[in-house]
C-alpha cells in the first residue's frame, strides 16, 4: 500500500534542508508510521512544527510517498530477478514505447535507465522459476523492441534498504 504525496514544481536547488528536517526524515525513513508527537518528542520540537516541517517536506517533493514494505517470500514472491535489457532501436519513441510496456507488467518493480552494454535493469519479482519464465517469454519478450535480455538470478538479499539519510 502506497501513498502518494502531492507536491509542488521546484527544482532541487531551492530546497534548503536544516538538521531537524534531517532528523525528520531519518525517523520517517525507519518508521511512516511514526506520529507528529513522538517525532517531536525525539526531536526536541513541539508538535506544530514538526507537523508543519512533514508537509512542507511533501509539498515540496522530499517526502515523495508513503510506503509499506513486504516480505516478498510472504506473499509468495520469493524469486529476485535483474533483467538487464538492451534495445534494438534507440529512438525516443521506441524507448517511450519499451517504458510503457514496462509500466504495465507488475512484475517488474523497479526499472533503471543504465548506461554500459544494456540500456536498462529490471528488478522483477516472482513466485518461481516456472512464473518467471512465463514473465520472460509471455510478456517481457513481447515488447517490439528488445535486442537482449540477460537473466541474472538473487541466491540472498545480504542488505535492502530504503533508508538514505
Amino acid at each position: 500500500m502506497a501513498k502518494t504525496v502531492k507536491k509542488e514544481q521546484t527544482t532541487n536547488e531551492s530546497i534548503v534542508l536544516d538538521n531537524k528536517d534531517f532528523a525528520i526524515l531519518k525517523l520517517l525513513q525507519q518508521n511512516a508510521k511514526a506520529t507528529v508527537k513522538d517525532i517531536a518528542k525525539q526531536i526536541h520540537l513541539s508538535t506544530t512544527p514538526v507537523h508543519e516541517r512533514i508537509k512542507r517536506l511533501e509539498q515540496l517533493g522530499v517526502i515523495k510517498q508513503y510506503a509499506t514494505l513486504l516480505d516478498y517470500a510472504k506473499v509468495k514472491k520469493s524469486l529476485m530477478v535483474f533483467c538487464y535489457v538492451s534495445l534494438k532501436e534507440h529512438s525516443k519513441n521506441a524507448g517511450s514505447k519499451f517504458i510503457k510496456h514496462i509500466h504495465s507488467l507488475p512484475e517488474v518493480i523497479e526499472c533503471f535507465n543504465i548506461s554500459g552494454e544494456f540500456d536498462f535493469m529490471l528488478k522483477v519479482v516472482a513466485e518461481s522459476m516456472d512464473d518467471y519464465y512465463h514473465f520472460h517469454v509471455n510478456k517481457l519478450s513481447q515488447s517490439e523492441n528488445i535486442a537482449n535480455v540477460q537473466s541474472v538470478f538473487v541466491m540472498g538479499v545480504l542488505k535492502q534498504t530504503h533508508i538514505v539519510i
